[in-house]
């Protein structure tokens, strides 16, 4: 079993990774179906809670309790799929990056998706789910946040990198690369613009989950 987890800044495309890895037939795993569901089990609104419950389980089980959680769910995939891989969308730190490392070997790659400032705020604008998406300063204080976590250097730590400055089809390309399924054909696909999304099915499919609601997308979640 390959484990080919993904880690980038908002607006980078990994949502659009996890796309492409479905469309493939490749299962994906959303770390923060994890934090979903602590939220439902303690009777809360992932929508309002999610981020304060990341924080409690780091708190109360550990800062690699997310990946932890996560490793059951990455074998169940991989043992209902007939495919050889899974995708494990939203690693944050270098604590979750060696947890995975630890458990899977050299089975595990960590792809960074990269994409500048710019760029990434172009798309989120264009996006426009809600007035965060627009709004320049509130990205760099969620990168600042991210890279706080830990993100900044688990991107530097990847194995693999993908550059999406170029066309959604020339990434969409590169990824089916990446996932091993570039000789197969491509299906019609999501040609919409670029996301990072999460694919958790009660989350706005564009939020970052880990996110603090107050400053990210609040009609979302908030790894």
């Amino acid at each position: 079993m390959n484990v080919i987890g993904t880690v980038g800044l908002p607006g980078s495309g990994k949502g659009e990774a996890a796309n492409v890895a479905e469309e493939a037939g490749i299962p994906v795993v959303v770390m923060g179906d994890v934090i979903r569901a602590e939220c439902r089990r303690r009777g809360l609104d992932p929508a309002e809670h999610h981020g304060r419950i990341a924080g409690a389980l780091r708190e109360e089980e550990g800062d690699d309790a997310i990946a932890a959680r996560t490793l059951p769910l990455i074998r169940e995939a991989a043992a209902e799929s007939e495919r050889e891989a899974v995708l494990v969308d939203g690693l944050r730190s270098t604590v979750e990056l060696e947890r995975f490392r630890d458990a899977f070997g050299d089975d595990f790659t960590l792809v960074a998706v990269r994409a500048p400032f710019e760029l990434r705020a172009e798309r989120l604008g264009e996006r426009g789910r809600d007035d965060s998406d627009s709004d320049a300063e509130a990205l760099r204080e969620r990168d600042a946040r991210e890279i706080e976590l830990g993100l900044g250097e688990t991107l530097d730590r990847a194995d693999v990198e993908i550059d999406n400055t170029g066309t959604l089809a020339a990434f969409r390309r590169r990824v089916r690369e990446v996932l091993g399924v570039a000789d197969e054909e491509e299906g019609d696909g999501n040609a919409g613009a670029d996301s990072d999304a999460d694919p958790g099915p009660d989350a706005d499919a564009d939020t970052d989950p880990d996110a603090d609601p107050a400053t990210a997308n609040p009609g979302g979640d908030g790894p």
